[in-house]
């Protein structure tokens, strides 16, 4: 059997088995009625933060709750003004969807009453001098799962393009776990870390494709990305050079485009180290509901899903989270009495 064939086969056993399966909290507060939040996204042209936001919109129905959209368009300047207006706002609580608050904001974040919460806010789960929770997986974990991939996938000598925007900490620390671990291949290179903007990516990809075959050629075997968006226009540049051969991984997020490229199987983008968005949508509203009812945070850290073609086809509508009984567990804990 190939390394391929074998990798695909123990992605189906670890479906078998039910890894996607919900296994955070069972107990919390009762709903706590009446709030107004504030949800700030880095970029909404990002696919991790949409599936968040999509799940957290589905939770406060359930809680009803009013939300306020707010988009950063990958723009920090912008970013950094939208969390202080909200903070100076007559909110209960602010959402950061996928960047790390600004630390010249510290004293107001402390002196305010509202309570703030984050989707991949910071480089670790937990809570922080900002923020009562930070929602993520452990993106060493992400980037350890992604870059054992590539010695799974592809070239035995695996040539490894790492791609990243070094403006978000996350960021950063998984290109430190993937750098680590294909360090210990001896068979693997590190050719280079490219930064390039989240925002910026659908501009950049195809002019970083030509720089990168005309300074490697086929020594580049494998392209690492810390999020599926630098994927979303990667595979015509590909197929235009004649770079067929190129495997295409991901540390994150999982996004719906990345999952349906994945399962068509046309797509150089064969694995995504994905994150179960939506569950981690509602353990915002969650966490949220805890700070709101003077309870601790849960301490839940989801687990991420290593997703390939062969997973996706054992699933419904590329619903990698359909084994998950977050909605339900959620909804239960919330109308207890």
């Amino acid at each position: 059997m190939s390394d391929l064939k074998l990798f695909c086969a123990l992605c189906g056993i670890l479906f078998a088995a039910n890894v996607f399966a919900w296994e955070g909290p069972q107990e919390g507060p009762v709903a706590q009625a009446g709030k107004k939040i504030i949800f700030i996204a880095s970029d909404l042209k990002n696919g991790g933060v949409l599936g968040v936001k999509r799940g957290f919109l589905e939770a406060v129905r359930e809680l009803s709750w009013e939300v306020e959209i707010k988009d950063g368009a990958g723009d920090l300047g912008e970013l950094r003004n939208l969390v202080k207006e909200a903070l100076h706002s007559k909110v209960d609580g602010i959402v950061l969807g996928g960047f790390q608050p600004d630390s010249s904001l510290e004293s107001l974040a402390q002196s305010s009453r509202v309570v703030m919460v984050g989707w991949h806010a910071g480089p670790h789960p937990g809570r922080t001098k900002m923020l009562f929770a930070n929602v993520t997986t452990d993106p060493s974990e992400v980037a350890r799962l992604a870059a054992d991939s590539a010695l799974r996938v592809g070239s035995k000598s695996p040539g490894v393009v790492i791609i990243s925007d070094n403006q978000f900490a996350i960021a950063n620390e998984k290109v430190k776990q993937i750098t680590d671990t294909l360090k210990k291949c001896k068979h693997c290179r590190v050719l280079s870390v490219e930064n390039v903007a989240i925002s910026d990516a659908q501009h950049e990809i195809s002019s970083l494709v030509s720089r990168l075959q005309h300074k490697f050629g086929k020594e580049w075997t494998h392209t690492i990305a810390i999020n599926d968006i630098y994927f979303d226009n990667m595979n015509f540049p590909l197929k235009e050079i004649g770079r067929n051969d190129v495997a295409n991984i991901a540390a994150g997020d999982g996004s719906r485009v990345a999952l349906s490229r994945i399962k068509g199987g046309g797509s150089q983008q064969v694995v995504t180290v994905a994150e179960p968005l939506l569950a981690q949508g509602w353990q915002l509203a969650d966490e949220l509901n805890r700070a709101f009812s003077r309870k601790k945070e849960s301490g839940f850290v989801s687990k991420p899903l290593t997703v390939t073609k062969e997973v996706l086809d054992r699933v419904a509508n590329d619903d990698i989270e359909s084994h998950g009984s977050f909605r339900e567990t959620y909804s239960n804990i919330w109308k207890r009495r």
